[in-house]
């Protein structure tokens, strides 16, 4: 069966500048989601902040294998149910791709924990990404390096959590470096970070970067079946206990009682 993806976008600029819009008529998510369809492993829907529920109601969440997550001006609009509705998922199991500015996304950090705050500079400057770690998966198919001619600048200091991997570093013609590429694990779930993808450069129509979101995407993919038991902390009675044992002090709750939360 395919990897069943959906690709959640803003879709604010695209509606609302020129520029953007020209570039992207149909919306960033439905070029993102094209590009996956391309590959008969995945089967890419779209969802946007405007739909009932952000386009994530709990059914549609519950059927997502990978969820690719897209926002920039609106991030405070994205409602704080939906907001633990996507950390569940991905706690349960569900990959998370997460692109460009979806860095301050209410999902990612809730999930990282961390301010996810970055230097940037809007200049449309040649960016260099590097493969760093080849062998990866995510890296299937990628050249040691290729170049964006136009791209918003991202540059260290990256508050994020140490990642589990870096896949991608960019060097950018006014000097600076990124960490591209990077990967977590939260619970049953693969979390990739993708930094290119300002929004009025025609990025997501570079084939290395739909490579990459594909592979990413594949990487994601946890064909296991929902870990719920992720979310329980059960009181263990005294008679259940692996090896045998004699209750020999007091305790706060009684047998059954759920604990504090």
């Amino acid at each position: 069966m395919a990897i069943r993806t959906v690709v959640w976008g803003e879709n604010i600029h695209e509606r609302e500048n020129a520029t953007v819009r020209e570039i992207y008529p149909d919306g960033m998510h439905a070029t993102i989601a094209a590009a996956l369809n391309t590959d008969s492993e995945i089967e890419a829907t779209t969802a946007t902040l405007q739909e009932p529920e952000h386009g994530l109601p709990l059914d549609r969440l519950a059927e997502t294998d990978v969820l690719v997550w897209w926002g920039h001006k609106a991030h405070g609009e994205v409602s704080e149910e939906v907001v633990e509705r996507v950390a569940k998922r991905v706690w349960e199991g569900m990959g998370l791709l997460v692109l460009h500015s979806g860095h301050f996304a209410k999902p990612f950090k809730r999930l990282m924990g961390t301010p996810c705050a970055l230097k940037w500079r809007e200049a449309g400057e040649r960016e260099r990404i590097w493969t760093v770690n080849p062998g990866h998966p995510i890296a299937a198919g990628i050249p040691e390096n290729f170049v964006l001619e136009n791209e918003e600048m991202y540059g260290e200091f990256f508050s994020v959590p140490e990642p589990l991997e870096t896949v991608f570093i960019s060097w950018f013609a006014g000097g600076e470096v990124f960490r591209s590429g990077l990967t977590w694990r939260r619970g049953a779930g693969n979390i990739f970070y993708f930094r290119p993808g300002h929004e009025t450069y025609p990025t997501y129509h570079d084939a290395n970067v739909q490579q990459v979101i594909r592979n990413g995407v594949k990487w994601a993919y946890n064909p296991m079946p929902r870990y719920g038991a992720v979310h329980d902390a059960p009181n263990v009675p005294v008679e259940e206990a692996l090896e045998p044992i004699t209750e020999r002090g007091p305790r706060l709750h009684q047998a059954g009682e759920e604990g504090y939360k």
